[in-house]
């Protein structure tokens, strides 16, 4: 094997609770966001295909962790649903609890790493009602939530995750109008944002504090802005954008302080929120273990080209445009451009200026539209898929060698996924998922998974 990884190296997946588990209503559960987002707005959703479609894991997880165990994965990141585990928001539901327990145990009698996220996007809509991540109230009950989880399954869950993603319902709630609540705003946005990020604070101490067994850490989707140039106005528009989009949870979560040029920025335009000084101390005081990082593609930009009307409303747009960067490779389906290089970059930035955290590749996978096309002899031949992940774990392994501490790669996904918005629009799955009758069939990526997994690397 040219490329070779450690033995005890994470190959893995990862999945949500709301984009696997199905149907709403089920033991108790009472509707997160994503359930009241679909009954309010259905032509939002691709197809109009909304998240009590998905492919019940709930039902069939038993046989569904048996394919991972035959594909001979070793690690498996999913979140829990808060509002089926605790459907008032507070209490525990005695048997969604049982159900997630077994889940848990089935995956380690199949010698699979359970991987437990607290929060992937599907906050209770009862929370929502209460203000959201604009509430300090949720705050405290994602705590309480949290301390249910660590205590419920700490015998059983060694690595934990508080958020995936975090900047993704900030970004889609509050600033793009893509996830509820469907808001432009950016001064709730900020708010949204440093109350997640205090939230996964608090929960992070409180792991600690309780001394819970095993390791505590956030996903974090890194998406690198590399300048159009060297000029110095189109370096300004990346270091911006790298502010905006990753820094601002980055820095917080690694070295429990948000970056200065972020703070003086948001002040200039007053747009910085009014915190207290016991909140930054909570978080000063959060140090996670590790690092997850998701990622699928780079962000490039330049200088903006037009002049912004100083009547609009405030938004990180003000200080770059997106760069469409000629030559570049592109997965068409998705829109987004194919760059193992950001996943090298990412690592290296971690190693260097990050105290060369643990880190895992939490999430890195290629979606494609009309999968149909590529089926021969009843196979999905996903060639692109195969050589997008193998692009990618070179770009890893050349970290590792350099120094960096990376210990796993998952990708995104195990079997197709409904995927929010886009609902099964792009398939991301190395098995297909045929929607008419739920059935499970290895895509070529699956065979090929199982190889490099069983020969640990690959050439």
């Amino acid at each position: 094997m040219r490329y070779r990884f450690t033995d005890n190296f994470w190959f893995g997946c990862a999945e949500s609770a709301t984009q696997t588990e199905g149907f709403c209503a089920a033991g108790g559960k009472t509707p997160s966001n994503w359930d009241h987002a679909f009954k309010s707005s259905p032509h939002r959703f691709f197809n109009q295909t909304g998240p009590e479609e998905t492919r019940g894991f709930w039902q069939n997880y038993r046989e569904d962790i048996q394919l991972m165990r035959e594909t001979g994965i070793n690690s498996y990141r999913t979140s829990l649903s808060w509002a089926r585990l605790m459907p008032d928001g507070y209490h525990l539901d005695e048997a969604a609890a049982a159900g997630y327990r077994d889940i848990i145990l089935c995956l380690k009698e199949a010698g699979i790493e359970p991987v437990i996220t607290l929060m992937h996007f599907d906050l209770p809509f009862l929370m929502q009602q209460k203000g959201g991540w604009l509430s300090a109230q949720v705050v405290d009950a994602f705590v309480r939530y949290a301390e249910t989880c660590f205590d419920q399954f700490g015998d059983l869950v060694s690595h934990w995750i508080t958020f995936n993603e975090p900047i993704v319902p900030v970004e889609g709630g509050y600033l793009y109008d893509f996830h509820y609540p469907f808001k432009r705003d950016f001064a709730s946005a900020a708010r949204a944002a440093f109350n997640t990020q205090l939230a996964h604070a608090r929960a992070v101490n409180l792991f600690h504090e309780r001394r819970y067994a095993g390791k505590i850490g956030i996903v974090l989707n890194l998406t690198p802005s590399y300048p159009r140039s060297e000029h110095p106005a189109d370096v300004y528009a990346a270091e911006i954008a790298d502010l905006f989009f990753n820094k601002s949870f980055l820095e917080p979560s690694l070295n429990g302080r948000y970056p200065e040029k972020l703070i003086a920025l948001l002040k200039h335009y007053d747009q910085l929120p009014v915190v207290s000084e016991d909140d930054l101390q909570i978080i000063a005081h959060a140090r996670v273990d590790m690092l997850g990082v998701n990622y699928y593609h780079p962000r490039r930009v330049q200088a903006r080209q037009t002049a912004i009307n100083p009547a609009s409303p405030f938004m990180p747009d003000w200080f770059f445009d997106a760069y469409e960067m000629p030559g570049r490779i592109m997965n068409t389906s998705r829109g987004w451009e194919i760059y193992p290089q950001g996943i090298y970059d990412i690592l290296t930035d971690l190693r260097l200026n990050y105290g060369n955290i643990p880190v895992f590749i939490s999430e890195n996978g290629m979606g494609v539209e009309n999968e149909e096309r590529w089926i021969e002899a009843g196979q999905v031949n996903d060639a692109y898929r195969i050589d997008f992940i193998r692009q990618h774990l070179i770009a890893v392994h050349q970290a590792i060698n350099e120094g960096s501490h990376c210990f796993g790669y998952h990708c995104w996904t195990f079997i197709d996924n409904w995927s929010w918005l886009n609902g099964y629009k792009n398939r991301y799955g190395l098995y297909r998922l045929d929607l008419k009758n739920m059935q499970r069939t290895p895509k070529a990526s699956a065979q090929w998974y199982a190889a490099l997994i069983k020969n640990n690397g690959l050439n």
